[in-house]
């Protein structure tokens, strides 16, 4: 499967790519693909180990004459976002990828490409392969469960790694090499609501909210892309006047993606339907309008539940409806402010990525993102506030710090050089929104000096995932380049 990568060029990065586009990889299923990398160690000669956690690290020794050069750590995460379109079903548990070029770009039909991260995975297993680059002392660290929870990072063995210098391969933009990013939370909100039976006369109706593009909730939130979630509740607020109540909910899949799609079972009087369907219509008027050239496909619907009142099944109350979708309509979403230190960065977040309702039982997962752990716990305690109100439960799970930049490392210094030297132009240098795992390793390995950088990729996280191939060329050369330059031991 997938046999056209070994076409392209740089030929070992897609090579490898393959290798991880072939063999399913979600976040806590990772084990399929360890073991194939730990026997491609052993048929190279290399060492290789797991920490307590499972996280994989890959060793090289130095070339004859670099063995006293300070150690470079490749760093990447195994894991991909598992996000489909719901017209192309995908078993991302047993299922390739099935991959496409167009125009100069690599996609997946229908599904993430993952080349967030798979592209720094490859890129660091070429260059452990290379037979034509000098080089220090080496290991290639994989972490685990990245796009779920940091988990890996969070729990990686201390006093375990050797290297001086890391470079995270997990950055999406030409040109840019990363010195700092967002820590976050995530932050779980339960409830068990009240429920009762259909009235005479009530029937039972799906709204659904679909088309939104999606993306990265960290990397794409400020760019006014609609969150599924925070369009439907609206709805389902706007439609109050007809008494709905809420029998189900069901809205994103990751708290990491910007939710596509939400979906939602409501109970209501029989005589009402015409005006419930001319108030979505109008709404979805003005959805469209509200989101013109970033989410045009926006679709607000009603159409026949898979249940109906004749099956005993039952809503909210008119009470729990009316506080929950009051909750979830007050919630903060998206951007919460930007940064005065680093303008045109965000500083402060939050993702509505995960909402359901089920049997009167109420889940929400959000990930607040912020530069300042200050206001990572602050906006994280407002959703516990706010959740409080309807007697729900709050906790706030995965808490991890940023990466604070570091403007005048040695590290960087080399790489703007190079940069310029393989392509010509300064990079910028940049902090990001997101959560790299830079953050969390130095927290435990103070001593490193890391950088972040990476190939051009667009729409992580959802199924328009697609990445540039000559931006890959690029990556690979500079790559090359800076681990070629640190086993000269020349100063930066």
């Amino acid at each position: 499967m997938n046999d056209h990568l070994l076409q392209l060029s740089p030929e070992p990065v897609w090579r490898h790519f393959r290798t991880l586009c072939n063999t399913p990889r979600p976040s806590g299923h990772e084990a399929k693909l360890v073991d194939i990398l730990e026997r491609w160690a052993d048929d190279k000669g290399l060492a290789h180990d797991r920490d307590s956690y499972g996280n994989l690290r890959i060793r090289k020794a130095a070339s004859p004459g670099c063995e006293a050069v300070p150690g470079v750590i490749l760093q990447g995460h195994l894991d991909m976002v598992t996000q489909a379109n719901s017209a192309h079903p995908h078993d991302f548990l047993n299922d390739p990828l099935d991959t496409y070029v167009e125009n100069g770009w690599l996609h997946a039909r229908g599904t993430t490409l993952g080349a967030d991260n798979g592209l720094g995975v490859a890129a660091a297993l070429a260059i452990l392969e290379a037979d034509d680059i000098d080089h220090g002392p080496l290991e290639a660290l994989f972490t685990l469960e990245e796009e779920t929870s940091l988990q890996g990072a969070l729990s990686l063995d201390e006093n375990w790694l050797e290297g001086r210098y890391l470079l995270n391969l997990d950055s999406e933009d030409r040109g840019e090499v990363y010195i700092g990013c967002a820590g976050g939370a995530d932050v779980v909100v339960d409830a068990d609501l009240p429920m009762r039976g259909c009235d005479e006369g009530e029937v039972m109706r799906r709204v659904s909210l679909t088309g939104l593009v999606g993306g990265h909730s960290g990397a794409d939130i400020h760019k006014e892309l609609g969150n599924a979630n925070q369009l439907l509740v609206r709805a389902l607020r706007g439609l109050g006047e007809f008494e709905i109540r809420l029998v189900d909910y069901h809205g994103g899949t990751l708290r990491n993606a910007l939710p596509r799609e939400a979906f939602a079972t409501i109970v209501v009087d029989e005589h009402h339907l015409p005006a419930v369907e001319e108030a979505l219509a109008s709404l979805q008027a003005l959805y469209r309008e509200e989101l013109a050239g970033v989410d045009d496909n926006v679709t607000l619907s009603l159409s026949p539940a898979a249940v109906s009142c004749d099956d005993d099944v039952e809503a909210l109350t008119d009470t729990a409806t009316q506080l929950l979708v009051s909750a979830l309509h007050a919630a903060p979403y998206g951007v919460e402010r930007m940064s005065v230190e680093v303008p045109g960065v965000v500083e402060t977040s939050n993702n509505l990525g995960v909402v359901s309702l089920e049997k009167g039982r109420f889940h929400l997962c959000a990930l607040v993102r912020s530069l300042r752990d200050s206001a990572t716990r602050n906006l994280a305690d407002r959703f516990t506030a706010l959740f409080g109100l309807i007697g729900a439960q709050t906790r706030v799970e995965n808490v991890y710090p940023g990466w604070t930049p570091s403007a005048d490392s040695t590290l960087l210094t080399r790489f703007r050089r190079l940069h310029r030297e393989e392509l010509g132009e300064d990079p910028a240098v940049k902090v990001i929104h997101a959560g790299l795992e830079c953050g969390i390793i130095g927290g435990k390995y103070p001593q490193l000096e890391m950088i972040s950088f990476g190939p051009v990729i667009r729409g992580a996280h959802s199924p328009t995932e697609r990445t540039e191939l000559a931006s890959v060329e690029e990556f690979w050369r500079v790559l090359k380049a800076l681990v070629a330059d640190i086993a000269t031991g020349k100063a930066a």
